[in-house]
């Protein structure tokens, strides 16, 4: 389920069944990196979106936790603790975060193993059709992480 007012209306009814929420997290920059910013957005978003669609009755997918690459890490934790914190308020049991950002892994004691880190594929160039054999492609080991995640969870 997606963060829109239609899948949250089903969510609300169905809360005992949807135990996971889908964090993407996407940099934002408009230095040097921009390119490589707007790249790891359009693959995350894609990918994000496949598993939605693959997992829809039991995961949703909240807006992406975006944030500007020349913030302190610490600063950056800090909010994404609390928006885990709000999350897991909001009744949720499983959290992955989705991020093409190496700089991540550095806190993958911090987030555990809930921080799945897939590196960034430039689609850019490619046409519509192999843009999603590459997502699909992708995605389906992210199915196979979150399945596996989530039997060693229960």
């Amino acid at each position: 389920m997606k963060w829109i007012p239609q899948d949250i209306e089903t969510f609300l009814n169905a809360k005992e069944y949807i135990d996971t929420a889908v964090i993407p997290l996407v940099p934002l920059s408009f230095e040097e990196d921009v390119k490589q910013s707007a790249e790891m957005s359009e693959f995350i978003t894609l990918l994000t979106g496949y598993i939605e669609r693959q997992f829809t009755g039991r995961i949703v997918l909240l807006p992406s936790f975006t944030y500007l690459t020349h913030k302190n890490m610490d600063f950056l934790l800090t909010e994404l603790t609390n928006w885990k914190s709000s999350v897991e308020q909001g009744g949720f049991k499983h959290i992955f975060y989705v991020t093409s950002d190496i700089g991540w892994k550095e806190y993958e004691d911090i987030l555990g193993p809930s921080l799945l880190w897939i590196p960034s594929i430039p689609l850019e160039k490619m046409e519509e059709m192999q843009k999603w054999i590459i997502v699909e492609s992708q995605g389906k080991q992210l199915l196979n992480l979150f399945s596996r995640k989530w039997r060693e969870n229960e």
